[in-house]
């Protein structure tokens, strides 16, 4: 059973920046494509940002050139620079791993911008 624990979210101003982290429990990251998520109070879920197994990147509109996600194979862990924060980027932020056949979700962390 695969096990993704969240960290890094918190209270940021508007243009501002965090770093958030998925601490995965094993080296799945050849097999799974990692994803993180957000779902805001009344809106659906929603991709914002993906790795695949072989390292490639893709982003909605809504965050390309302001988030960035990466890896770090020897520490199983993904993470998610988020970079000029606006008002509308507060959601609960998901780490996702899609391996194939099986399908895992941390259990998310807050994010909050606001002045």
């Amino acid at each position: 059973q695969v096990q993704l624990v969240e960290s890094g979210g918190g209270l940021v101003q508007p243009g501002g920046f965090l770093r958030l982290s998925c601490s995965v429990s094993g080296s799945i990251f050849s097999v799974c494509a990692m994803s993180w998520y957000r779902q805001a109070p009344g809106k659906q879920r929603e991709l914002v940002a993906v790795i695949t197994s072989s390292g490639a990147t893709n982003y909605p509109s809504s965050v390309k050139g302001r988030f960035t996600i990466s890896r770090d194979i020897a520490k199983n862990t993904v993470y998610l620079q988020m970079n000029s924060l606006k008002h509308e980027d507060t959601a609960v932020y998901y780490c996702n791993a899609d391996c194939r056949d099986n399908d895992y979700w941390g259990q998310g962390t807050q994010v909050t911008v606001s002045s």
